[in-house]
């Protein structure tokens, strides 16, 4: 291409860069959209198609960046640079009122005459409190480095990956003569109403359980290693304090703080109120009480702050939180309404959850007809029937709840609710496991689809290329309706799905190839039997050579093995001698995948090993190992790797940055073997 062609690409998509990073503050800092959500799109798809064709003009902080990238392999635990502290929680006014009076006692402005007037000297500032999840970004010489969560408020997770994918949060701020060398900024990440009823919608139409609230919603979207779930769900961002910051704008006051950081493009809540005395706060709780339930997100209270740094300072902290701030929490509405059916849902884990269908009520600013009976137990311990007058709870964006029973409104013509003897879905079998009951028909459609991404994903079957997409694709396509489906596939079918050429079919079906030889503690972790995971897995492959001869064990052998016990050991006896559980393993034979134990021999080792018998715990990271690799490693040495240190720990292996597990084990004094102690006893075995 020529110098004139490359030129012009340049300047379309630096021009189509600065349309969209406007876009993105019109819409999330100045609540003023200047283009339809279509228009974004398409400018979008025309940067996109420019920098794929001109990879030399790429940019990381490119609009196009937030797509998300490939799954990450674990969270890495980072110390926060200025401690990230929760905040008190307060449900009165009287309460709010002694908080008052502590903090004037503080300062030193305690007289009688000022107690509750203006003139006592200090601003307070109201702020939303938005039900999400607590985080902190980190800006360097104006650029996105890191974002962390809360954790424990010393150490948390290195979430950037995902926090990338969200449109509020700028990956560059906007350049200016007070643009800082390092900025903090502490936030809440937090799920729209209207995107997390949207998501509900589409988890209940594939058979899967709702998320409770937009709160967990977003935690486990954070959560999720792939941060295309992320990029997928339309989180959100607002600021609400600070951390470490170096250079900029001298700012005095927290609201002088968030008019600086608005001006850089970063979200701050347009709905926080300056106040000249407790009698203002108040004033502004409850008129915000009445505005809340109109928001477009989940709002549970009101954060009240001492607007002046030098006061918050002079107030100082306790060990958990800041003297200088308070949350003021509403009560959950409440209200009555008939009961008028009970339908059963299963879940991705088999899981069948009761959801009450009610006589329509307004409750919390929305039309309230569905709410969570939670399990079998619960219903019977609250005594619910069909056809009772309930006692209905919804705080903020919660999912509404059964709370109680109307008992003196009962006519006598109320039903017992029963729970299903077959799965509403595939009429499969359907067990109790404590207080839940299970579908346990592997093959249950409600529950396959999100069972077959776990199958395949990292830990399990290890699928390089078969991400959750993709997955999608083949369910959709009804080419993969069982988990042995997946080694079956052919070329030629992959071609006919969307985005896939022929490189990307080769590599997916080089990878389902290799994936066949991962043995037996992989194919158990990935079927997602009811109370083996990973761990449960690795134990019976230690005992079992191949899956022929679990198949036939007794159930009293499956009690005896190690963390086993009756329920664990009942619901995988029943799972292989059901007609589902002998089923999967004939035809993932049929399919030539590999069904022995590569482990078997390990826990019958006739050399010492330092590990065997030993339980560890692996912190931090390691040059020569991945976390995956070194597990299995440790485990073939006869060691048993568990995820949390305890008095029962015998051994700590910490790598570098190793977090809160190398804290915990110096307390208990727990041997701890560094990375060079670790490759000097691998050598020796």
């Amino acid at each position: 291409m020529g110098k004139r062609a490359l030129a012009q690409a340049r300047q379309r998509v630096e021009t189509l860069r600065t349309l969209l990073d406007r876009a993105n503050r019109a819409y999330y800092v100045e609540n003023a959209p200047t283009m339809s959500d279509s228009e974004y799109d398409e400018l979008m798809r025309e940067l996109l198609s420019l920098e794929t064709e001109h990879p030399e003009l790429h940019d990381s902080d490119s609009p196009t960046q937030r797509v998300g990238d490939s799954p990450i392999e674990g969270f890495k635990t980072v110390r926060h640079s200025v401690p990230m502290q929760s905040i008190d929680n307060t449900y009165s006014l009287e309460d709010l009122r002694a908080w008052h009076r502590r903090i004037l006692e503080g300062l030193g402005l305690s007289s009688a005459d000022n107690l509750f007037h203006s003139d006592a000297g200090v601003e307070f500032l109201c702020d939303p409190k938005i039900d999400g999840i607590a985080v902190s970004l980190r800006f360097e010489n104006g650029s996105l480095v890191q974002a962390l969560t809360r954790g424990d408020g010393e150490k948390g997770d290195d979430i950037t990956a995902q926090a990338r994918t969200i449109r509020a949060i700028p990956l560059r701020l906007e350049s200016g003569k007070h643009l800082p060398e390092v900025l903090e900024v502490r936030g809440e990440i937090y799920m729209p109403n209207s995107e997390f009823e949207r998501i509900n919608r589409e988890r209940l139409a594939q058979g899967e359980e709702e998320f409770a609230n937009a709160r967990n919603a977003t935690g486990g979207t954070l959560k999720n290693l792939d941060p295309q779930v992320a990029a997928s769900r339309k989180l959100s961002f607002t600021a609400h304090g600070r951390g470490e910051v170096v250079g900029g704008k001298r700012c005095d006051r927290m609201s002088d703080f968030f008019e600086w950081i608005a001006v850089m493009g970063i979200p701050v809540n347009r709905l926080s109120r300056l106040c000249k005395s407790i009698d203002e706060v108040e004033s502004v709780i409850t008129e915000f009480a009445a505005q809340r339930a109109s928001l477009p997100y989940g709002v549970d209270g009101l954060v009240v702050k001492i607007n002046s740094f030098e006061q918050q300072e002079m107030l100082g902290s306790t060990s958990k939180a800041p003297r200088w701030c308070i949350a003021y929490k509403y009560p959950a509405e409440r209200g009555p309404t008939k009961l008028l059916k009970v339908d059963w849902q299963v879940g991705k884990n088999g899981t069948l959850t009761p959801r009450a269908t009610m006589k329509p009520i307004f409750l919390a600013g929305t039309t309230v007809q569905h709410a969570t009976l939670h399990n079998i137990q619960e219903i019977r311990r609250k005594d619910i029937r069909i056809g009772d007058t309930v006692v209905i709870e919804k705080a903020g964006e919660i999912i509404p709840q059964v709370v109680s029973v109307i008992e003196g409104d009962r006519t006598g013509d109320e039903q017992r609710i029963h729970p299903p003897k077959q799965c509403p879905a595939c009429g499969g079998t359907v067990e109790p496991v404590g207080p839940k009951l299970f579908c346990v028909n592997p093959e249950c459609p409600a529950q396959f689809r999100e069972k077959l991404k776990w199958f395949v994903g990292r830990g399990q079957m290890d699928i390089d290329g078969m991400g959750e997409k993709l997955v999608d694709q083949l369910v959709d396509a009804n080419l993969v309706n069982h988990f042995s489906d997946v080694f079956h596939l052919k070329k030629a079918q992959l071609l006919e799905l969307e985005r896939m050429g022929e490189k990307s079919a080769d590599n997916v079906l080089a990878a389902i190839e290799a994936s066949k030889s991962r043995g037996l503690a992989r194919v158990l972790a990935g079927l997602g039997i009811p109370q083996i995971g990973t761990t449960a897995a690795k134990t019976l492959a230690r005992h079992f050579t191949d899956a022929e001869e679990l198949l036939h064990a007794p159930l009293e052998q499956l009690i005896e093995l190690p963390d086993f016990g009756e329920v664990t050991a009942g619901g995988l006896h029943a799972y292989l001698h059901s007609k589902h559980g002998q089923e999967m393993f004939r035809r993932l034979r049929t399919a030539g995948v590999d069904l022995t134990s590569a482990d078997f021999q390990s826990s019958q080792l006739t050399t010492p090993s330092p590990f065997n018998g030993k339980t560890v715990v692996i912190t931090g990271t390691f040059a020569d190992f991945g976390r995956t690799e070194l597990t299995e490693l440790i485990e073939s040495l006869g060691g048993k790797v568990t995820g949390s240190v305890s008095k029962k720990t015998d051994l700590v292996v910490a790598g570098e940055n190793a977090g809160s597990k190398l804290d915990n084990a110096r307390k208990l004094g727990i041997e701890v073997w560094n990375a060079d102690q670790l490759a000097k006893v691998l050598k020796k075995s």
